[in-house]
């Protein structure tokens, strides 16, 4: 017997959805059902990507958000509840990084990737968070009470790796918020879950898995080989469903082993 999954009638925010996973959370998500609101700086890049999402008979929109700008988190998040309605599930996936020894860290690089990696998150996550609150306790209307939120946090929040040290800090701080809001949400059924991937194939980095230092990488993998973004299709689409309501507070890795 086939076994689906069906998003039908929920409302996803995904964040950093211009590119990389992001893109790809935004067309699974739509795949398997969902509206999906296109959250990013990017916005041409998000339109382009509307436009393949319709094509295949999904519903997407656009917002202008910069998770580094409070103002602009709050105003995307009522943008988007405005234009489409109750955001049930969010996509919490905008990040930064930097490549460079710790001592060499100056304080502009650690604040581009805290405020964005964590931050940012929180206060996307926060958000959205509070509006599912107000669902379930009643005090704001909606056909839909509690929610599912995956942070995704990164394989390197669980592992340190060289010359990307501040930004393994960020990710384990994102899973670190992960079960803090797991513990004081899920009494009112939003379930908060952290997805770590290891090396995954994007536009943004697969310059760097040709070059000499990148496949150098790649040999020291468990399995010799890289994550596809849709590798992590499955997973995501199971946290997001209302059959994983007794999945919650769960840090997922998804890195073909480099972790163990």
């Amino acid at each position: 017997m086939a076994y689906s999954i069906d998003l039908s009638g929920r409302v996803a925010f995904v964040t950093g959805a211009s590119s990389g996973l992001g893109a790809q959370f935004a067309k699974t998500l739509s795949r398997a059902g969902a509206a999906v609101v296109l959250a990013s700086r990017r916005i041409e890049r998000l339109k382009d990507l509307r436009a393949e999402i319709d094509g295949e008979g999904g519903d997407a929109h656009v917002i202008e958000l910069d998770v580094t700008d409070i103002d602009s988190i709050k105003s995307a998040v009522a943008h988007a509840e405005t234009e489409v309605g109750s955001i049930d599930i969010l996509i919490n996936n905008s990040g930064v990084s930097t490549t460079q020894r710790i001592q060499d860290v100056a304080e502009e690089d650690f604040d581009f990737i805290f405020n964005t990696n964590v931050k940012g998150a929180f206060f996307v996550a926060q958000e959205v968070g509070k509006r599912m609150l107000a669902r379930a306790k009643g005090s704001a209307p909606g056909t839909y009470t509690g929610g599912r939120i995956v942070n995704i946090a990164s394989m390197a929040g669980l592992r340190v790796l060289p010359q990307i040290g501040v930004y393994c800090m960020s990710k384990a701080a994102v899973v670190q918020m992960t079960k803090a809001m797991a513990v004081e949400w899920g009494r009112f059924g939003i379930n908060v879950n952290a997805i770590c991937p290891g090396y995954i194939d994007t536009e943004i980095n697969h310059h760097h898995w040709q070059t000499e230092q990148g496949q150098k990488l790649v040999q020291m993998l468990p399995r010799k080989r890289l994550g596809q973004a849709a590798d992590l299709d499955a997973l995501l689409v199971m946290l997001c469903a209302n059959e994983s309501h007794f999945i919650n507070g769960a840090v997922i890795s998804a890195d073909d082993g480099f972790g163990v």
